[in-house]
């Protein structure tokens, strides 16, 4: 029997419903809301049920009405997160087009709420946001030819993907923000080690002063990467249908 501390197998989604009494005085979308302002703000560290019935103005009860302790309402507020992405419905626009809108969605949405990063794989994604996201997305690559596994692999590539850029580029504006300093400022910090490096690392140091990584803009690096791997890895599932017609695993 598994222990209901458990952080996958006791998740909010796998329990019954609540019994309750009485009538609540605020919603569950109030109390989500507000505890997505809060995470948003200062992380999960941040967010504890008092300091949400502050914020709301609201005493424990109101709070326990919906949700029983943090781990709930965490589940609650990535299952919101993720009714921020968008994936077309079949017929409003080709597969490639609505895989990149999607991996578009999940990437910004993850970049405007960095704390769901750590939060992805502890508990099961089931709730109604997460389920209608994976309902669109495994429809639409149904359409276009994925079945059984290969299915399955082709839309966790696009999600991975979208997860490690939004990943990458949280921590390296996580970094900045404790340092305190712009990336110009970092980058003239970093040149003279690079420069020591540069003759036992002749191939390296050639193409960082060709392209001047640490000088350019790294939002923009950023996004032309992401753009860049996003492009290959529909170039590559493209081509697998092109060469797998009918088949129902990679």
């Amino acid at each position: 029997m598994p222990s209901q501390s458990d952080s996958f197998t006791g998740s909010v989604w796998l329990r019954p419903p609540r019994a309750q009494t009485g009538q609540p005085s605020l919603s569950r979308e109030q109390i989500v809301r507000a505890a997505i302002e809060l995470l948003d703000a200062e992380g999960p560290a941040g967010l504890s049920m008092r300091r949400l019935g502050t914020k709301l103005g609201a005493g424990a009860t109101s709070l326990y009405w919906h949700v029983a302790n943090k781990d709930e309402l965490l589940e609650l507020a990535v299952d919101e997160v993720l009714g921020e992405v968008y994936v077309p419905l079949p017929g409003d626009t080709s597969w490639r087009m609505g895989a990149s809108i999607c991996a578009n969605g999940m990437r910004s949405a993850l970049l405007r709420h960095p704390w769901v990063i750590g939060l992805l794989g502890l508990h099961p994604t089931l709730g109604p946001n997460a389920m209608r996201l994976g309902e669109r997305l495994v429809t639409l690559f149904t359409r276009a030819g994925f079945s059984g596994m290969a299915l399955s692999h082709a839309t966790a590539v696009l999600n991975s993907h979208a997860i490690g850029s939004a990943t990458s580029e949280a921590a390296i504006r996580s970094a900045l923000k404790r340092t305190g300093k712009t990336w110009k400022e970092v980058a003239e910090d970093v040149e003279p080690y690079l420069e020591r490096l540069g003759p036992q690392n002749p191939h390296y140091d050639k193409w960082r002063k060709e392209t001047g990584p640490l000088r350019q803009d790294p939002d923009q690096v950023l996004e032309e990467s992401y753009a860049f791997g996003l492009e290959r890895l529909l170039d590559g599932l493209e081509m697998w249908l092109a060469k797998n017609p009918g088949q129902t695993s990679a």
